[in-house]
């Protein structure tokens, strides 16, 4: 094949299986609806099963919706027959995936499933299978043809299915109500959960950590203490301790270009006034933003009372990968 086939054949493959996705919006009806409301009525899991490559996108369809909300674990068929079956329970739901409905493994675990008296959702390309004769619910995912051109290759059926299943998960994720929140608590690891579960209180610096000069201190000792907490800027407080400014190596620099006449002066001379501040239950991840819009490296935390209780520096947040992908 010259170049040319080979992208032309590239380009083929996927227009046959977005076309094969497409089709599925005029098979999300009544059965589709019925099979969301029977999941989310149900009181048990969702369990999945298939065999070869249907099987392996059982195993995606479960992944999605254990991510989203809705319980769910994989069976297989041939495991199914040698003792698994006693994973599924009553209250359970059973998807069926089977591109032909007559998988001879799945045909011998439709009489026990329905044995254990268990909802069963069929998702064939075959309405006229025993599968679907079988199952209270089917869902349609037949395709024109495969992407393989011997039409033998599952690869344009794998990708309905695959989408017929992402439409389930997203649909009983809406009717479960499941928030940003939930998801963040499924997904404590990765910068995607530290985006969205972790706070300020829980990364800044706290404690002897913070610097801290009052607005008195001559420009030795904010130096000082600038240096000794390595932070490259100290918070200043009022003589109740509340925060009224900072200074920063930048401010010290530009200090140093006006005149080389420093002393006697002392924190509140040089400081910047009404500097960013956060609250410790704020996301980590608005903090670096608020960062990234104001254009500066560190966020001082302040309690109810306004008094410094922690910083947090852009580096830090940096390392926790929660800058946006």
């Amino acid at each position: 094949m010259t170049n040319e086939e080979i992208i032309q054949k590239g380009k083929e493959v996927i227009r046959l299986e977005a076309e094969s996705v497409a089709n599925l919006q005029d098979r999300i009806g009544e059965d589709f609806a019925k099979a969301v409301d029977v999941i989310y009525n149900s009181k048990g899991r969702v369990v999945l099963t298939g065999m070869g490559k249907s099987g392996l996108i059982a195993r995606k369809i479960v992944a999605t919706m254990n991510s989203t909300g809705t319980a769910a674990i994989f069976l297989h068929p041939t495991d199914a027959l040698h003792g698994d079956l006693g994973m599924v329970r009553k209250s359970d739901v059973v998807i069926v995936i089977s591109k032909s409905g007559g998988t001879e493994e799945l045909s011998r675990l439709l009489p026990m499933f329905k044995r254990l008296g268990v909802k069963i959702i069929a998702m064939s390309g075959n309405k006229g299978s025993m599968l679907v004769q079988e199952s209270d619910i089917f869902l349609d995912i037949s395709v024109t043809e495969e992407a393989c051109p011997h039409d033998l290759a599952p690869t344009s059926s794998t990708t309905a299915t695959l989408a017929m299943g992402d439409a389930l998960s997203v649909a009983l994720l809406e009717k479960n109500n499941f928030t940003v929140e939930d998801f963040a608590f499924l997904h404590p690891g990765g910068s995607l959960g530290k985006r969205l579960s972790l706070k300020v209180e829980e990364i800044m610096i706290k404690g002897n950590g913070v610097p801290v000069v009052t607005e008195e201190a001559n420009l030795k000792d904010v130096i000082l203490e600038m240096t000794s907490k390595r932070l490259g800027t100290t918070t200043i407080v009022n003589e109740n301790g509340v925060l009224s400014g900072i200074v920063t190596d930048g401010d010290l620099r530009r200090l140093l270009e006006r005149t080389m006449d420093i002393n006697g002066l002392k924190a509140v001379d040089v400081m910047t006034k009404n500097p960013k501040v956060m609250e410790p239950d704020y996301l980590a991840s608005f903090a670096l933003q608020q960062m990234e819009n104001f254009n500066i490296t560190s966020l001082i935390v302040i309690d109810k009372e306004k008094k410094p209780i922690g910083i947090i520096h852009l580096h830090d947040l940096i390392k926790l990968g929660l800058q946006s992908r």
